[in-house]
């Protein structure tokens, strides 16, 4: 992606560190505009990311580059049937010549977690992750260990029904702040892709912030105004959908806090140090759909949780501001 590109989603002021993470991962990764707009979102915003498509889209360099311009760690954890939990969080080791117990920490201990293939892991192992994703903590041995911060976890899942899969339990994705499908690169990203495979393969990606630096900017997100109107927009839209007639399980709370706290970093990032219904728009799409359950006779129909998003969006009043 070109810094034009990345001009052409946020045609106002951006804010630098983000320009600067933009430009830096752009070098080794191609048209993931989407992907790299989510994953700043919810890097300041202090949500997870579930990403969903087809292999080799690109998933693992984006997730090791955008670790490494921010100056952080990166681990990538493979899912498997076998995995255990003390395989992702870490666990107790006896030391021998000090006649202690010592604490081995897992690949969950880095700044950014990719989760490849989450869903053929079994449940038991699934779990292992909610304690991490929601306070940045994990148990060993009756010890609680802080995570690093700042602290995303990206994942990704095979096809429902897929052989071998387990799938997600409606708890486990609510965990997912957004989700993003990705689709195959158009011809020319492809050929630019195909230019650039032996400066992809082993990406030299310069820092050009650090984990401390964007701490304060998720503090900063925080101070981001957001109007009483706008609060009551974000609520509206999430009960409009809960109250279709094809709806068999509706969104949880976490979607108007996801979409709450979306939109403050979405503002923030773009030069704003307040919310419009814009923002709120912008990322309905990525926050509410994976969180609602239809029923099974409009499923049978072809009818998407995206297109009830969609409806939502048209007939919900949306405020001035």
């Amino acid at each position: 992606m070109s810094s034009k590109g990345w001009r052409k989603i946020w045609p106002t002021k951006v804010e630098p560190v983000a320009t600067k993470i933009v430009e830096e991962v752009s070098k080794y990764v191609v048209g993931r505009e989407d992907v790299l707009e989510i994953m700043l979102i919810a890097m300041l915003s202090e949500g997870h990311v579930l990403l969903e498509g087809p292999a080799g889209v690109g998933k693992t360099l984006t997730a090791k580059c955008f670790a490494q311009a921010i100056g952080g760690t990166f681990k990538r954890i493979q899912m498997t049937p076998d995995l255990l939990p003390s395989d992702i969080v870490g666990t107790a080791v006896y030391n021998l010549p000090k006649g202690t117990w010592d604490i081995r920490e897992g690949p969950i201990f880095a700044n950014v977690v990719l989760i490849d293939e989450l869903n053929r892991a079994t449940p038991k192992t699934q779990s292992a992750l909610l304690e991490a994703m929601q306070e940045f903590q994990v148990s060993i041995e009756g010890r609680t260990l802080q995570l690093p911060r700042p602290f995303l976890v990206l994942a990704t899942q095979l096809p429902y029904g897929g052989e071998g899969t387990y799938p997600l339990t409606e708890v486990q994705i609510d965990r997912f702040a957004f989700r993003l499908y990705l689709s195959y690169p158009d011809p020319e990203e492809e050929l630019e892709i195909v230019s650039r495979v032996d400066i992809t393969q082993e990406p030299d990606v310069r820092a050009v912030t650090t984990p401390g630096e964007i701490q304060d900017l998720i503090e900063r997100v925080k101070e981001v105004y957001v109007s009483d109107a706008v609060k009551k927009y974000v609520v509206d839209l999430v009960n409009a959908v809960r109250k279709m007639d094809e709806v068999r399980y509706g969104p949880s709370p976490r979607a108007s806090i996801w979409l709450f706290k979306g939109a403050r970093a979405l503002a923030f990032m773009v030069g704003r140090d307040y919310v419009i219904p814009d923002d709120v728009k912008r990322l309905a799409l990525v926050v509410i759909p994976h969180r609602l359950k239809l029923k099974p006779e409009y499923e049978a129909e072809g009818v998407r949780p995206e297109d009830l998003v969609t409806r939502a969006l048209k007939e919900v009043e949306v405020p001035k501001y």
